[in-house]
């Protein structure tokens, strides 16, 4: 099974690199961006039989710092 985990920083934390994207979008010339965030994907094959919560054991004590940053789950159909 293929999932897909998308990780972000909470609202409220800074963004420095999301801000020097920005900066430089708008050096290049590209109007109406109004914020930039940055974020990850980590994708894994896992067994069939995975859980859900073992999953989300493993983002809650690797994939994602809880402190910072939100996470959601993505189960990916093999025909994608």
């Amino acid at each position: 099974m293929k999932v897909r985990i998308h990780v972000s920083l909470k609202p409220g934390v800074l963004d420095p690199q999301g801000r020097a994207v920005h900066h430089a979008l708008e050096g290049l010339g590209f109007e109406g961006v109004d914020d930039v965030r940055i974020g990850r994907l980590v994708e894994m094959d896992v067994a069939d039989g995975t859980s859900d919560d073992r999953i989300d054991e493993m983002c809650r004590k690797l994939l994602a710092n809880m402190v910072i940053e939100n996470y959601r789950i993505e189960k990916v159909s093999e025909n994608a």
